[in-house]
């Protein structure tokens, strides 16, 4: 399975992983390698989470450009 990650650098310095189509999904690392493997984790928990709740694995996410 291919997941979209985000990376964001917060305002501590770390950087703030999170996967948009799995709900709550978020984790950190000091280096963006790190962040990966984390959210790789946290990915794994919540899909074993919500697959113990009956809930669906993932949810549909749509990526558009807005110009301003």
């Amino acid at each position: 399975m291919k997941l979209i990650v985000t990376l964001e650098r917060d305002e501590s310095g770390m950087i703030v992983a999170e996967c948009p189509s799995i709900p709550g999904c978020v984790s950190q690392g000091a280096t963006e390698d790190e962040a990966i493997a984390n959210v790789r984790e946290a990915i794994l928990a919540c899909l074993e989470t919500r697959a113990a709740n009956g809930m669906p694995l993932t949810v549909a996410i749509r990526e558009v450009e807005v110009v301003v």
